[in-house]
């Protein structure tokens, strides 16, 4: 298995309302085996992003464990978790996180570069996707920051997609993108798990999903109470 993750629990106390413990799910458990695509599902407030960014290692987990690629990421040490993201865990969020003044072509090569890739290799498959992308050319040298919300979305599907992590996240991709560029990404997608890519996702558009996913995780079914402590 890609993904292992046994009796997840995550809560969040909130110091300056009481003490309110919010308890987002309890003794979550799944796995996802490699060229599988797993939909997480759920009503607004049922821990989807949560999960998310605990399984990126961004938020910590009350309990259990998470292994991926066989690296458990519960209590691991920082520098553990850099290495996880930068060999073999790939992250398409739906917000763009860059230094100013970074051009787009750069931001989108180095993220190969880091993972091995050679510099000739990365900056081919860097011109490949942009211009899969439909991003104009005119905009390679210029930052990402003062492009359009659809746009910078195409760029972290570029970021996420030029170097084939063996478990990759999505949180909604297809989001902000027109007909045309929504196909492109979901043939990337097909293409990663014809490559035994194992894909978490969020994905709203049922279309997309019901043609990716092979099965889905409802969050809340392991949806917990808050209570004050």
């Amino acid at each position: 298995m890609i993904f292992e993750v046994k009796n997840l629990t995550k809560e969040f106390q909130i110091h300056n309302q009481m003490n309110v413990n919010i308890k987002v799910f309890s003794n979550l458990s799944f796995s996802v085996k490699a060229g599988e695509c797993v939909g997480i599902k759920g009503p607004s407030g049922t821990g989807k992003s949560t999960l998310m960014r605990m399984l990126y290692g961004n938020y910590l987990a009350s309990s259990g464990s998470i292994i991926i690629c066989e690296k458990e990421l519960v209590g691991a040490e920082p520098k553990d978790i850099l290495e996880l993201r930068r060999f073999k865990l790939g992250y398409v969020s739906q917000f763009l996180r860059v230094l100013p003044r970074v051009s787009t072509f750069r931001l989108v090569s180095e993220s190969a570069i880091r993972a091995g890739v050679s510099s000739e290799e990365a900056e081919q498959k860097t011109a490949e996707l942009l211009s899969l992308l439909r991003i104009s050319e005119n905009l390679w040298d210029l930052s990402p920051l003062t492009f359009s919300g659809g746009e910078q979305q195409r760029i972290n599907i570029a970021r996420g997609f030029i170097y084939q992590y063996p478990a990759l996240l999505l949180d909604e991709p297809t989001a902000s993108l027109d007909r045309e560029n929504r196909e492109t990404v979901v043939n990337f997608i097909e293409t990663a798990k014809a490559n035994n890519v194992a894909i978490i996702g969020i994905f709203h558009d049922e279309t997309v999903s019901s043609r990716l996913c092979d099965w889905h995780l409802n969050t809340e079914t392991f949806l917990m109470s808050s209570d004050k402590g």
